[in-house]
């Protein structure tokens, strides 16, 4: 995936004057070992801060080096001017750790990092710099390597949404106010937004028409497909939009590295164009880039925080429909342990990637949309479009990043599993289920007034997830609580 960036990790070891310098240095180069061991490669900067000259010219080499992500090591005590200067002069995501005591003596061999680590911490908040501190950042050479390994997709998001445009063909669907959100959000961090009108696209796909390319497009979507699983007369045209939406993209991106879209696909645009855009959609996300539906601007933006900490493509869907309990009783109670209340299942119109479905997936026509535009009970036709199937089994991460009416960024986690059960519905659709999520769905979904997409990446990845909201400023983080814990909106005896 081309569109999220390529994480090339530095670090640097500082060194408090009246401490042994020579400690911080083996210490680092320890570090530098035990991750080439867990297959990481770090860039071991050679310059060991004392000061601030010490600083500049360490900054300059991990820099020259083409490192965009930095581990600041505290291999003693460290010097607290010059070690906080550095995530102020370095143009990337800085994570700070501190050294554990084990490796020597503790008269010559004693390094007080572990005291350090608070004076760094109090002088980054001074100077209102931030920075990434694991929630235990003291440990062996063994500690910090997979301390590093856990910053690496926290530091891809962090990169990647610095580098992002979020492109949107609009404005949303009627009725779809939850797609309606203050991008006011998005420039608290970090992010552009370019605002387009439907037609806009519409002109630029006409412009398209007999592009060379699209033959090339054409042979890959019936690879991707195979016979009998798409609509042949239509593939000319499906391709013609995914050649006009990266023609958009590189044309648009500006001073920007990375691009997300959230389109309009409804009511209008199926008439106007002749079929469905999911099925591009979803080949788009599988590269990694995300194509959100209905102008979801803050669903495009979580599902591209995803792919950065995953490293793998990602979902959007609704938060749809509950399992029917004769489903629950035939296929999941006695087999899984979820109760009726913790399952659901999340439905979009064929936007999932073909390789997060079962294998009979396939390219089908758009039932809802057939209803309502197309002559009852005439052959599918413009509403044709839709990638369909059950999706496949896997560990899951529900969530979402999202501007709520006030201004205010909030985020919900929530971690589980599509269950391998077969949904008999219509879709790109799975029966998920998240344990607690009645009470989840009713006091953060409901009570927090969250729309009702959410992003899905394809494994556990909350922990990131949190780290890079939390990094982000994001006060209001929810998840999804044990009964133990209640929510402060639950009745205690319901």
């Amino acid at each position: 995936m081309t569109n999220i960036p390529e994480v090339k990790l530095g670090i640097i070891a500082v060194s408090r004057d009246c401490f042994i310098i020579d400690l911080s240095e083996r210490r680092r180069s320890a570090i530098v070992a035990a991750c080439a061991k867990d297959g990481l490669s770090v860039y071991e900067c050679k310059t060991t801060v004392e000061n601030e000259k010490d600083m500049l010219k360490a900054v300059a080499e991990v820099k020259d080096a083409g490192c965009n992500a930095l581990v600041v090591f505290l291999g003693n005590f460290g010097p607290e001017t010059p070690e906080t200067l550095i995530a102020k002069n370095f143009d990337g995501p800085c994570m700070y750790v501190a050294a554990a005591e084990g490796d020597g003596d503790l008269i010559n061999g004693r390094g007080d990092a572990y005291c350090g680590m608070l004076n760094c911490s109090y002088n980054l908040g001074m100077r209102h710099l931030k920075a990434f501190i694991p929630e235990y950042p003291v440990g062996t050479a063994e500690d910090i390597a997979k301390m590093i390994g856990e910053f690496k997709p926290i530091a891809c998001a962090l990169i990647g949404l610095s580098q992002l445009k979020i492109i949107t063909f609009g404005p949303r669907p009627q009725d779809f106010f939850a797609c309606n959100a203050p991008i006011k959000g998005l420039y608290e961090i970090g992010v552009e937004i370019e605002e387009n009108s439907e037609l806009d696209l519409l002109v630029a796909y006409k412009a398209h028409a007999n592009d060379p390319r699209i033959p090339e497009v054409c042979a890959d979507m019936a690879k991707e497909m195979g016979e009998g699983c798409y609509y042949a007369d239509m593939n000319e045209r499906m391709a013609q939009l995914e050649l006009t939406l990266l023609d958009w993209a590189e044309a648009h991106k500006g001073s920007r590295q990375y691009v997300a879209f959230a389109d309009k696909c409804w009511p209008a645009f199926p008439e106007a164009f002749g079929f469905e855009p999911c099925y591009v959609n979803s080949r788009l996300v599988s590269r990694g880039i995300p194509v959100s539906c209905e102008v979801d601007i803050y669903g495009a933006l979580s599902e591209y925080i995803g792919m950065c900490v995953s490293g793998d493509t990602v979902t959007l869907l609704d938060i749809n429909n509950s399992v029917p309990a004769s489903i629950y009783e035939e296929d999941i109670k006695g087999k899984f342990d979820y109760t009726l209340t913790d399952t659901f299942m999340g439905f979009h119109c064929g936007n999932t990637p073909s390789c997060k479905l079962c294998a009979d997936r396939a390219v089908k026509y758009q039932l809802i949309q057939h209803r309502l535009l197309e002559p009852k009970d005439s052959e599918p036709d413009f509403t044709r479009g839709t990638l369909e199937g059950d999706i496949a089994a896997s560990d899951i991460t529900f969530y979402r990043l999202q501007c709520d009416s006030d201004g205010i960024l909030r985020a919900y986690i929530a971690q589980g599993e599509v269950l391998p059960v077969k949904t008999r519905s219509f879709g790109g659709i799975g029966v998920f289920a998240i344990p607690e999520m009645g009470r989840f769905y009713r006091h953060v979904l409901i009570q927090k007034r969250y729309p009702h997409h959410g992003a899905v990446a394809f494994g556990h990845y909350g922990k990131a997830l949190f780290e890079v909201f939390k990094f982000l400023g994001v006060q209001d983080i929810a998840y999804n609580q044990p009964k133990a814990l209640p929510y402060p909106t639950e009745n205690p005896w319901a």
